[in-house]
């Protein structure tokens, strides 16, 4: 983990640039499809084991997880054959990192982010355009 400034336009020009942003979705559910079947189960995104999580995440109970994980599946599993797969995964990123850009708005705050997370991808994004 490290700090990082970061403002909504920067998160939101990394996910408009597709290419940067596809490449970071697709390895992230690359890692995410434990057995490679293409699609991921409840189950390998239950088991993020703590690297992809929050500490938020891990305070919440098993009911609020489980209540979290209903909303995801109902929303971004257009098909719903009870998986996310690599198409309704980019969606979803999206649809989140786009949440927080709005949710951060135009000034730069400065925030804890993962070394191998999607913020601090567009974080890096935007560093090496400037």
């Amino acid at each position: 983990m490290s700090l990082a400034f970061v403002d909504g336009p920067t998160v939101t020009e990394f996910v408009e640039d597709s290419k940067v942003f596809d490449k970071y979705v697709n390895e992230r559910f690359d890692k995410l499809d434990t057995d490679g079947n293409g699609v991921l189960s409840r189950d390998e995104l239950q088991k993020r084991s703590g690297k992809l999580s929050s500490v938020e995440y891990e305070l919440q109970s098993q009911e609020e997880i489980k209540s979290l994980y209903d909303t995801l599946f109902e929303k971004f599993d257009v098909d719903n054959n009870g998986t996310i797969d690599r198409d309704e995964f980019k969606t979803l990123m999206k649809e989140l990192m786009l949440a927080k850009a709005c949710g951060i708005g135009n000034s730069p705050i400065l925030v804890i982010v993962q070394g191998d997370s999607l913020l601090m991808r567009a974080v890096e994004h935007g560093s090496s355009k400037k």
